[in-house]
């Protein structure tokens, strides 16, 4: 896959992929959003990827809207705005319903598009010193295409107050509202994100990309309305050729072979 703004590197199972706009602070225009979107259809009918790692090259994670793509939208249509939101969305859509687990590496700052991308992650593990903000109300718009992705990850509690005053927050205030998973110094980054990249090569790849579904499907009901469900996913699991045979390595206390 080549790309004019995102890099993709590929190892084994593990596919590095890098927003690669850093004179823009890694911004979104309607190219970086084409791209990543072609990059997640096209990781998504690979079976072979287990882990995809999202990052930033160079001083952030993404900054959000590119101020030049903002200034050429001035003049746009209704049309042509909701043209730019479907996109959006289906680009963040795209990488949400990856089967393979998507970790975050994030630095610097994660603002506004940035936080919507934070979001679509499954793990996310920031640099003590991020700065974090979802700035659209201080100029006069909302996060619309990002918020069900948000509101997925930090409750409407802290969307409210996030989303109303577009203040800045840490990287510690963005893991205690959910919105990361870890906080470490910015020279343990790439540790900590080999260690959870290592800690989801441990897990079978059919029952990550179930977890993922099983979550998206339970998530808001009554235990009562998630119960037929999460039996159901329960059996097909548990009677599936990787449930079997991980099962079976358990009991005889061998590994199982998705770790060999």
């Amino acid at each position: 896959m080549d790309y004019r703004f995102v890099s993709v590197r590929k190892a084994d199972s593990i596919v590095h992929v890098t927003l690669n706009r850093p004179a823009v602070r890694n911004a979104f225009n309607r190219d970086v959003i084409a791209e990543l979107t072609d990059w997640a259809e096209r990781t998504r009918a690979d079976k072979a990827i287990r882990v995809a790692v999202l990052a930033g090259e160079g001083s952030v994670f993404c900054a959000g809207a590119d101020v030049e793509w903002l200034l050429a939208s001035v003049d746009y249509t209704r049309e042509q705005y909701f043209e730019d939101a479907r996109a959006l969305h289906a680009m963040l859509s795209a990488i949400d319903t990856l089967p393979c687990a998507v970790i975050a590496r994030i630095h610097g700052a994660a603002i506004a598009g940035g936080v919507g991308l934070t979001s679509v992650c499954d793990i996310a593990i920031a640099a003590d010193d991020t700065i974090f903000a979802i700035t659209e109300t201080r100029i006069g718009i909302v996060p619309a295409i990002i918020s069900p992705f948000v509101l997925a990850k930090i409750g409407p509690s802290a969307a409210r107050d996030r989303f109303i005053t577009g203040m800045r927050f840490s990287a510690d205030d963005a893991r205690h509202m959910g919105l990361v998973h870890a906080v470490v110094p910015l020279h343990q980054l790439d540790e900590t994100v080999a260690r959870y990249v290592k800690e989801v090569l441990s897990a079978g790849p059919e029952a990550v990309a179930t977890a993922k579904v099983l979550i998206r499907k339970v998530s808001g009901l009554t235990p009562e309305e998630a119960a037929p469900i999460a039996a159901e996913i329960n059996a097909d699991r548990r009677m599936s050729a990787e449930g079997r045979a991980g099962m079976n390595a358990f009991l005889n206390k061998q590994r199982p072979p998705w770790t060999k």
